[in-house]
């Protein structure tokens, strides 16, 4: 086979190809988690695992539509699980809280001598005390709506990268895949033939 027909034959097994890449990268991470988590393998199949799963959730967005919903909802489960793991412990709200914070004391200081409804002037936004508690307020608003969305996310994230459940999603998304490549269309297909 020279680099042509591995292409096409990718390009026509798309969904196996994804589900059976998935599911051992899924396996191997379980595994060397298990092993040593600590360790420089771990590390780099998982970030393998990331960078995997965001061309998984792109092909599965992609695609939407063109695929049994079964395989689609595999797809984008061990996409996400592939994705989340290396950000379980990383606070992104309070980083986007911070952000928001400083954009918005920055942008305050354009207020200075803007009228609101030709009547309320707005200079005194613009600095001082009023501009630090509002950039405040306007980061604490974002963080908290952020991070209940965070909790929920890594909630799922954990739940769904506990090694046992990685372990079983990965041997999922491989009969998945296998069975797509034998003929049988989904696992729900061939469960029904049965």
């Amino acid at each position: 086979m020279d680099a042509s027909e591995i292409t096409t034959w990718i390009a026509d097994n798309l969904p196996e190809t994804l589900l059976l890449i998935g599911g051992i990268l899924a396996m191997v991470i379980a595994i060397t988690y298990v092993k040593d988590k600590d360790s420089g393998k771990y590390k780099f199949m998982t970030a393998l695992g990331f960078i995997f799963g965001v061309v998984m959730a792109f092909e599965a967005m992609s695609f939407y539509g063109q695929w049994q919903m079964v395989t689609s909802i595999i797809i984008s489960l061990a996409a996400f699980t592939l994705i989340i793991r290396p950000f379980r412990e990383v606070h992104f709200a309070i980083i986007l809280a911070l952000l928001v914070m400083a954009l918005v004391y920055i942008a305050m200081g354009g207020l200075a001598g803007v009228m609101l409804f030709d009547s309320i002037d707005l200079t005194f936004l613009s600095e001082g005390w009023p501009r630090i508690i509002v950039a405040f307020l306007a980061g604490a608003v974002i963080y908290m709506v952020f991070n209940f969305a965070e909790a929920i996310v890594k909630l799922f994230g954990k739940i769904l990268n506990w090694w046992p459940l990685l372990l079983l999603l990965g041997l999922f998304c491989i009969a998945e895949g296998a069975c797509m490549l034998m003929g049988y269309g989904s696992i729900t297909d061939y469960f029904n033939q049965v």
